[in-house]
């Protein structure tokens, strides 16, 4: 992910490229159109029909008379063709009202669970993207402590050489750049590892990656409140919403497996036309045309207790609707409260790790002179480089779980947009 001359990618462009490539998200938006189609499907149910059906036969008859002197055998082809235009209005079917209100229940189910994919995408991008960083800053930072301490191991063997230091030294330097650089090769692999993360959300392999500039600042959550944040998380996170749709849906089939017993009433009406050349006792053909148009009433007695059945299952999934619907509550509440203790936490972390940073500089930079002059070894040199590049690392990673957690905070809240991509996105390097 780091490479010259290449033009590195930023946060919101890695995001549209998995917008277009990911399959769990084209799943689920084809999920959406599909679940949208559940309204005009219960629409369809208290509408009228109309059905067209048609016929058309060619009869062959071959006679043979037992006694030619009464009956002549004769042979005789017919043709006859006829079509029936019928119409259904339904009166009073409360099944169908039911299942019509499930429809419009059913469409903001659909859309509940694709907001849950949409935000989905938004943190998995995120993550990916933040761990690509993260693996980049390992791989740098331990690069640049072998290189550090390869420094450190050639003076430490020229000191020896001129009898100002012992090989303990030398032994110390040699033992700390060997564990460098099996610690480079796990950088790596890593590093290949989180590569081959983004291409599985977007398809793509990113020579470079816009990394965060450093004199940003991280913002604490607004509003500043733990409660209102948790309030939020109980009204419209989607986890919350999709379950409420879920709850009326399940209400709603109660209400329509109960209707079954009830009767149904539909005006129905037919007109229709037949024509035939004759038949097998007549030559003579004829058109007959018939209209008619009446009630037609049913009335559900006894099916075998399916009915009953269905009405009791229908009613015990609504009342585990009702549960579902309440932990999906509590759920989004604990991840509101945690996602905002964690941004609190973090941003406090990182402003720790700033202050360790400096220290951890000045800590080295003490070492060294000590070093030169004889007053610090150099085990003490080595250890003030490995706390320098460690707090490097672990500012990186504290900064980087600050910016997601900030993103895990707003989905729990249901209110995670595009746009708080588009925040970040201005916060990388140019």
């Amino acid at each position: 992910m780091t490479s010259l001359g290449v033009e590195a990618e930023d946060l919101f462009q890695v995001y549209r490229d998995a917008q277009r490539y990911d399959a769990a998200y084209s799943a689920a938006r084809l999920a959406l159109e599909a679940g949208r189609e559940k309204l005009p499907q219960g629409r369809a149910l208290i509408l009228p029909t109309l059905n067209l059906t048609g016929a058309a036969t060619r009869s062959r008859f071959d006679v043979d008379s037992n006694d030619p002197a009464i009956s002549a055998s004769f042979i005789r082809s017919t043709n006859a063709a006829s079509y029936t235009l019928t119409f259904t209005q339904p009166l009073y079917r409360p099944q169908n009202w039911y299942q019509y209100e499930q429809g419009e229940f059913q469409v903001r189910q659909a859309e509940a669970t694709f907001g849950l994919a949409y935000q989905d995408l938004v943190i998995r991008v995120s993550q990916a993207y933040f761990d690509g960083l993260a693996a980049v800053d390992t791989l740098n930072l331990v690069r640049a402590q072998k290189a550090a301490i390869s420094e450190q191991l050639a003076q430490a063997k020229r000191n020896f050489e001129v009898g100002t230091a012992t090989i303990t030294d030398t032994h110390e330097a040699q033992a700390r750049f060997d564990l460098s650089s099996a610690q480079e090769i796990a950088a790596i692999n890593d590093l290949e590892s989180k590569q081959r993360v983004l291409q599985q959300l977007t398809g793509k392999v990113y020579t470079e990656l816009k990394r965060m500039r450093g004199d940003v600042k991280l913002a604490p959550p607004n509003p500043a409140n733990m409660d209102d944040w948790v309030q939020l998380a109980e009204k419209q996170n989607y986890s919350v919403t999709q379950s409420e749709a879920s709850a009326e849906v399940a209400r709603r089939e109660a209400r329509r497996a109960s209707a079954a017993h009830m009767p149904t009433l539909d005006i129905v009406g037919s007109v229709g036309q037949s024509t035939d050349t004759g038949t097998v006792t007549t030559i003579v053909g004829r058109d007959i045309t018939t209209a008619q148009i009446g009630l037609q009433l049913a009335v559900p007695i006894y099916q075998g207790g399916s009915l009953s059945s269905k009405e009791r299952e229908a009613a015990a999934l609504a009342l585990k609707s009702r549960d579902d619907l309440e932990n999906a509550r509590r759920t989004a509440a604990l991840s509101a409260r945690q996602n905002y203790l964690a941004v609190i936490n973090g941003i406090a972390q990182v402003g720790a790790l700033e202050q360790a940073l400096v220290s951890s500089q000045s800590a080295l930079d003490s070492n060294r002179l000590g070093y030169e002059v004889g007053v610090r070894i150099n085990i003490d040199v080595l250890n003030a480089q490995q706390q320098l590049f460690s707090t490097r690392r672990d500012l990186a990673l504290a900064r980087y779980n600050t910016i997601t957690n900030q993103l895990r905070l707003k989905a729990a809240a249901g209110s995670l947009r595009e746009e708080d991509l588009e925040e970040i996105n201005r916060a990388l390097e140019r």
